[in-house]
């Protein structure tokens, strides 16, 4: 997520979006559903500005603050909630209580880095940089506690929760042992690889062994597949544009609790997408396909990286033209019963897509696990605001930069923006429009990691910047149901 646009003032339009249908039952089982038309929804009503200067949310919905960085204290004197709020699943603890593990995009040396806990510390030389905290809360939003669930970690972005009730955390990252990192006054040098996986649980048991065999690159997200035997994982990078891939597990291994840190590092098969044409070519980048191809299932076939630990070459450096699809900034993933969401946020500047290709302002795409088919589900045309600085003329209309994504209990996606202009929390309808859910009226930082209670009572949700995380509640059936 580090490469947004904030620095610009326009964002782009919304498109139309066709996501899943079905019902959750909870974060501990796969979500159903796949792409398929809705007979109609009930629109949002307009968003009304916060008297606090928070959070602009539509009439009958209200938040609370669980975190706050720097503010809120973690457990044991272990000190202060740390910076840059990033992805995140929300389990159901029981007695009204939920927990969140949630991730912290931090480099070394910042001023409110993860602190070095006994027994979660994975790079002693990565000193205040990112990892995770473990957050107990309730349906109010009240903070009843925080803890570090790991730490010595870089840039965790995004990733994505277990069908056991842990959660997978992403580096975004691909430092080297030995490659010098230095914030301000203060420097250091990499005792340790970075770009790995990690499994983080919510009961203060630390492991933090990487799970080397889902590769070492910019990890963004992950989702584990309905049978537990294959993981879907997004990179975020550029310079070669970045992949998706899928790894599958060793005959006979079927993933849940300890499975993955016993798992040898070159075990099962890491291997990258690609889209095949008509004509038996594979498409060499996303934007090539535009919102004329809605709902349109092309064949996805595998190819195998040769190398994924990345010691001589980037992974995605390792395939020539011609073999896999690329795309700018593959984003958050989602799993489902039937299939994965993967979200691409944007492609519009020089170097970003092919010069022939056509920009855009954010994809959502399912990949279909049965039928080995991926289709564009959501799609948002690229605009002029988004480059040329100028304002957007309907702030909550006009929208760009989709980033995490996850599915709400009765199927639908909400999306976090990271792009130009004004950050929103979006929902994207069956066969329908994408409405605006929230709006952060503090400044213009991302939002990041949306996750539903299963019982569907609260959407929480990150501001990256200051730092906060807001429980919001109201009559959600209402309009996503």
């Amino acid at each position: 997520m580090p490469t947004s646009r904030r620095a610009l003032l326009g964002a782009g339009a919304a498109g139309v979006g066709l996501a899943v249908a079905g019902a959750v039952p909870s974060l501990a089982q796969a979500n159903p559903g796949r792409p398929r038309p809705a007979a109609g929804n009930t629109p949002f009503p307009p968003l009304v500005d916060d008297p606090n200067g928070i959070l602009a949310l539509p009439t009958g919905f209200s938040y609370a603050i669980v975190t706050r960085t720097g503010v809120t204290k973690l457990d044991h004197g272990q000190g202060r909630t740390p910076s840059d709020h990033d992805g995140m699943a929300v389990f159901d603890a029981g007695h009204g209580r939920y927990t969140i593990i949630q991730n912290h995009e931090i480099d070394p040396g910042a001023e409110h880095g993860v602190p070095h806990v006994k027994g979660t510390v994975y790079d002693p030389s990565a000193v205040d940089a990112g990892g995770c905290t473990v957050i107990t809360t309730d349906r109010a939003g009240r903070n009843l506690g925080e803890f570090v669930g790991i730490s010595g970690t870089v840039s965790n972005c995004a990733g994505g929760p277990t069908p056991w009730g842990s959660w997978l955390t992403c580096e975004e990252t691909d430092d080297r042992a030995g490659d010098q990192w230095e914030e301000g006054d203060r420097s250091g040098v990499f005792q340790k690889d970075h770009g790995y996986v990690f499994e983080v649980t919510a009961d203060g048991k630390a492991d933090p062994r990487p799970i080397k065999c889902l590769g070492r690159y910019a990890h963004e997200a992950v989702a584990i597949g309905k049978d537990r035997t294959s993981v879907y994982l997004s990179e975020d990078a550029g310079g070669p544009n970045g992949l998706f891939y899928r790894w599958t597990a060793p005959r006979g291994v079927k993933l849940g609790p300890g499975v993955f840190t016993g798992l040898a590092p070159n075990a099962g098969v890491l291997a990258a997408m690609a889209i095949v044409m008509d004509d038996g070519s594979v498409l060499p980048d996303v934007a090539y396909l535009t919102s004329a191809q809605l709902g349109r299932p092309f064949p996805v076939r595998w190819v195998e990286v040769p190398e994924r630990d990345a010691q001589s070459k980037a992974v995605r450096e390792q395939f020539a033209d011609g073999q896999v699809t690329r795309g700018k900034k593959f984003e958050g993933v989602w799993g489902t019963d039937e299939g994965v969401y993967v979200v691409n946020s944007y492609a519009w500047d020089e170097g970003e897509l092919p010069a022939d290709a056509t920009p855009h302002d954010g994809m959502v795409w399912f990949y279909n696990y049965r039928d080995q088919t991926i289709q564009l589900v959501t799609y948002f045309p690229h605009q002029p605001t988004a480059e040329d600085g100028s304002a957007a003329k309907y702030t909550d209309l006009t929208f760009d930069g989709p980033d995490n994504v996850t599915v709400t209990p009765w199927g639908s996606l909400v999306l976090a923006e990271d792009g130009a202009g004004a950050s929103h929390v979006l929902s994207s309808f069956p066969g329908g429009p994408t409405y605006a859910i929230a709006r952060n009226q503090l400044n213009d930082s991302e939002f990041c990691g949306p996750t539903f209670t299963a019982d569907g009572k609260v959407l929480f949700v990150n501001m990256q910047d200051p730092g906060l995380t807001l429980a919001i509640t109201g009559p959600w059936e209402k309009y996503l149901g």
